[in-house]
């Protein structure tokens, strides 16, 4: 196993044969990516702006090691509910659930963390059950998909449960993330114009790939121009209802 530290952040990765064949068992560049906006504030809880309400909610699909949901649920300023989800796998949710529960007590008060093991596609209603109402209507304000769209095969399951968990208000987001790399354009605008037909209007946020790592917590393995690298190889949209 090989434990990557944010801050005092206990972060874990599980090299089995079932992780490496999903892709779970690696901190990939999206999710380092991600982590940074969280802490540097530009991706929050609560979705576009803050809102009138009691509790955010936010899930993460694919979740794997789960860093963006966990920097959320420590960094947070306002009590919020946040789910973690991957593929249905006793490895992969051992793992999942290892990260939440090291993790813990550096959870901001008036946060819960769930973790939950759930395939794309299928019924939300236990996810949706999660949030602090219950009221399956209701939904989430977040939702982050971090490096998912290389599942090409997938993309219509994936934009269905998108569709089922994002929140029905004006102000819910959706948070996507990919490696220039691993996502080929083609993948990119398959995706996106599947989401369009859908009823999404997604926005890609220009990034400067000479900008530099502007987070300020150690990651294990990597120094700040590594990181600064693992930046710069992303891309961003940040997406909504129309």
């Amino acid at each position: 196993m090989q434990c990557l530290a944010c801050r005092h952040l206990e972060h874990w990765v599980l090299p089995s044969a079932k992780a490496n064949t999903l892709l779970a068992g690696h901190l990939f560049s999206p999710g380092l990516f991600l982590a940074e906006r969280i802490e540097r504030g530009l991706l929050s809880a609560s979705g576009s702006t803050s809102r009138d309400k009691e509790r955010s909610t936010v899930i993460e699909l694919g979740a794997g090691c789960a860093l963006p949901s966990l920097l959320l649920a420590i960094l947070a300023t306002e009590p919020a509910t946040i789910v973690a989800t991957d593929y249905p796998d006793p490895d992969l949710l051992e793992n999942l659930a290892q990260n939440v529960k090291r993790n813990s007590h550096l959870v901001s008060q008036g946060c819960t963390v769930h973790y939950y093991g759930y395939e794309w596609g299928s019924d939300v209603a236990p996810l949706l059950q999660l949030t602090h109402t219950g009221r399956t209507e209701h939904g989430y304000d977040v939702v982050i998909l971090s490096d998912l769209l290389f599942f090409r095969s997938s993309h219509r399951d994936l934009i269905s449960s998108v569709e089922a968990l994002l929140a029905r208000s004006p102000e819910a987001r959706i948070h996507i993330a990919v490696e220039k790399d691993n996502t080929k354009e083609e993948v990119c605008k398959d995706f996106l114009s599947l989401s369009e037909q859908r009823g999404f209007t997604f926005e890609e946020i220009s990034l400067d790939e000479d900008e530099e790592w502007l987070g300020s917590f150690p990651v294990g393995g990597f120094d700040k121009e590594a990181l600064t690298i693992r930046k710069a190889a992303c891309r961003y949209w940040v997406g909504r209802r129309s």
